[in-house]
């Protein structure tokens, strides 16, 4: 809006666009590395959510540069005309041209303000980018933390199952040489008790 309200000349629309240029530049190089931080996500779910986020922003960025190109063309247009009556009014009086003279600072004044606009809402929607990267490092890092975790419980499992795997092998053994000392023992008994009450056998 303020590219498409700028009055001129067209030196200050291209300080205007060379600044929007620059944020512009900027706000990409910060999406690609949000979308690469997405890329080395573990988790699907977490690596598919970023990227819908890198795609949203994606095309905001296309629409805002869309409409930027078209108050471009509106704004070149507008000058040109407003160049051609300036030509036009050549002839006017000295105080004409010092109310022009006026207008062009007031337009100068104006088109700072504007710049200086721009130049606080790109620096916010920056620090907003700069959050999220910076919330997104802190997920993955909490998320390799309780894997690292997992891992190890993981191992202190196994190691239990092995232990309790050799406990029930010994306790079957036990079990096996007690049934054999006991029918030692039985027919121990019963040999002595053969032996003593039928001797003739």
């Amino acid at each position: 809006q303020d590219i498409r309200d700028c009055p001129g000349p067209l030196s200050a629309l291209t300080d205007l666009n060379a600044a929007v240029k620059e944020k512009f530049r900027h706000l990409r190089g910060r999406i690609q590395e949000l979308e690469q931080m997405a890329k080395e996500q573990d988790k699907e779910s977490e690596k598919q959510a970023l990227l819908r986020e890198v795609e949203n922003h994606k095309k905001q960025m296309l629409s805002n540069q869309a409409a930027w190109r078209k108050a471009n063309l509106a704004c070149k247009i507008a000058i040109d005309n407003s160049e051609k009556d300036q030509l036009l009014q050549g002839r006017d009086s000295l105080r004409q041209r010092k109310t022009t003279k006026e207008s062009l600072a007031e337009s100068a004044s104006n088109i700072t303000e504007s710049l200086m606009g721009i130049s606080r809402m790109m620096s916010q929607q920056v620090q907003q980018s700069e959050e999220t990267v910076q919330t997104l490092a802190n997920s993955s890092r909490t998320i390799l933390e309780a894997n690292e975790e997992f891992k190890s419980m993981s191992g202190t499992i196994q190691l239990g199952r092995k232990l309790i795997t050799k406990y029930n092998r010994r306790e079957l053994t036990d079990k096996l040489l007690i049934f054999l000392a006991l029918a030692l023992f039985l027919a121990t008994v019963l040999y002595i008790l053969k032996k003593r009450l039928f001797p003739f056998l």
